[in-house]
């Protein structure tokens, strides 16, 4: 528990080759099933203060009440997934605290000396930003809004998790917009 964010609620693993990570995780590891979309429709994306639209392929699915995220990037937009890989690292790229009032939490991470680098939404209400790492190379953090969507999706994700019997590994990300 981190007094300043509360629980981690994701670890985000940047991969090479999605599809082959997520047979490793569900096959070696049990962990499954695997949420697959192979292009996240992020919207307001700005890293560094520009306007850019990434094309990332993201997969989730939870061990216990941890959620796993895996990365791949498609294109070369500006990222810190990307400044993670040019920087010669593979592996866990960022860790993730979830919040319901995202502008307030926002307001005093800023505060407290948290610089945005990286920031959009998934669907509404489901805003996040990544804090520059200056301070810790390697893994970043992040905060995601959960409020809209985005979080009854998290929430389908980790019940699916429970019990899971190995049977549909991949599964597609819900549509947003009906959930």
């Amino acid at each position: 528990m981190s007094r300043f964010f509360g629980e981690i609620r994701q670890a985000g693993y940047v991969v090479d080759d999605i599809e082959k990570a997520m047979d490793y995780w569900s096959r070696e590891l049990g962990i499954g099933p695997w949420f697959y979309n192979p292009r996240v429709p992020i919207v307001n994306y700005r890293y560094r203060g520009k306007a850019y639209e990434p094309h990332n392929s993201v997969a989730l699915a939870n061990s216990g009440p941890l959620q796993m995220e895996l990365i791949q990037i498609r294109n070369d937009a500006p990222s810190m997934y990307a400044d993670f890989l040019k920087a010669g690292n593979k592996g866990l790229q960022h860790v993730a605290y979830w919040t319901e009032d995202y502008d307030a939490d926002l307001s005093r991470l800023e505060a407290e000396g948290f610089k945005p680098v990286m920031s959009g939404e998934v669907g509404a209400r489901g805003r996040f930003v990544y804090f520059d790492t200056e301070y810790h190379p390697g893994t970043v953090i992040e905060l995601s809004e959960v409020a809209g969507p985005k979080g009854k999706m998290f929430d389908l994700i980790r019940k699916a998790a429970k019990g899971w019997d190995g049977r549909d590994p991949v599964r597609p990300f819900p549509d947003l917009t009906k959930l």
